[in-house]
């Protein structure tokens, strides 16, 4: 364990849309923020081939030229970008105290204030052939991607709300949803069903789960499995949409802020401020709803101005003091 302990006014816990937007305004509010990417900088955006949905970018852009992009703007305005995980974190209970952060198990850090961007990870099914056409026609997220297989064949699995929801929206620009749900029944809400099962280029196969997505560069086809008969069957798609769920990224917070039964990070009404003072949470780390990342952006706007107003209280209080 090092023993240098750095000292920081705004530390940002990683990077995508919600933790760089949180930098720009940071730095250009001259709080000297410091940023750790984590495992995956750039977050989920980093995994997304075309982004045509978030504004000024009339001829679309790539994701992870995206990202770049945005770090580039925030390193403009004097953000320190490091690449580094952070392992552990001791958070203050007292107004103007001092949180401690602890990266890659060696390095400890102390911030005056701490912005949470770690984002939430989609779950995926983990089979090789899934994994290796991520980006090739794999995807999580049927409002992110499903524009660009209008028209087309496509396949989404799941059986929740979310699930639902997307397969409604796929339905209105593809040709044809094939539903595959692993159980007899859906767990999505009655409303929901009704509105799946009112469209009739949808189809929902029970009991139904993916042996194999078929394709070298891109999906081409879906091997699917009964898995009460064993009975395989292959059909032809273009986009497959896995919608079992988002994993918040907040196992190092556990017991230190208040989080919801999914492990979400609960914000006060209208800010992005924490249970803990001077901690900030921005972007999917503390949306399940929306889950963009125009909102994650906009998030992560306020984070920045929320520690501003906080350093700048802490700061006039002080002074008071003495």
């Amino acid at each position: 364990m090092s023993e240098h302990i750095e000292r920081l006014k705004t530390l940002i816990i990683g990077s995508g849309p919600a933790g760089y937007t949180a930098a720009i305004y940071a730095a250009r509010a001259d709080l000297k923020p410091v940023m750790y990417t984590g495992m995956e900088p750039g977050g989920q955006l980093t995994t997304t081939t075309e982004v045509d949905n978030f504004p000024g970018y009339p001829e679309g852009i790539d994701g992870p030229t995206m990202m770049v992009q945005l770090q580039q703007q925030a390193e403009r305005f004097g953000t320190e970008v490091r690449i580094g995980m952070v392992s552990a974190v001791e958070l203050s209970d007292e107004p103007g105290g001092i949180h401690r952060v602890t990266v890659d198990n060696s390095k400890i850090i102390e911030a005056e204030t701490l912005i949470i961007s770690t984002g939430a990870s989609a779950k995926y099914l983990n089979i090789p052939s899934e994994q290796k056409l991520r980006g090739g026609g794999v995807s999580a997220c049927a409002v992110c991607d499903g524009f660009f297989y209008k028209g087309q064949e496509v396949a989404i699995v799941g059986g929740g709300d979310t699930a639902a929801e997307e397969a409604s929206y796929l339905a209105n620009i593809c040709k044809k949803v094939t539903m595959l749900v692993r159980k007899d029944h859906m767990r999505a809400s009655k409303a929901m069903q009704h509105r799946v099962n009112s469209l009739e280029n949808i189809e929902i196969r029970y009991n139904t789960e993916v042996d194999e997505v078929l394709g070298e560069q891109v999906v081409e086809g879906l091997r699917m499995v009964n898995n009460q008969t064993g009975e395989k069957e292959e059909i032809p798609i273009t986009g497959l949409f896995v919608a079992i769920g988002h994993k918040p990224n907040t196992d190092i917070f556990k017991g230190q802020l208040r989080m919801d039964d999914m492990g979400y990070i609960i914000t006060e009404s209208k800010t992005t401020k924490t249970s803990k003072p001077g901690v900030f949470a921005s972007g999917d780390v503390q949306d399940k709803e929306y889950r963009q990342a125009i909102t994650a952006a906009g998030t992560g706007c306020m984070a920045a101005l929320d520690a501003e107003r906080y350093l700048a209280m802490v700061a006039s209080k002080e002074a008071v003091a003495s």
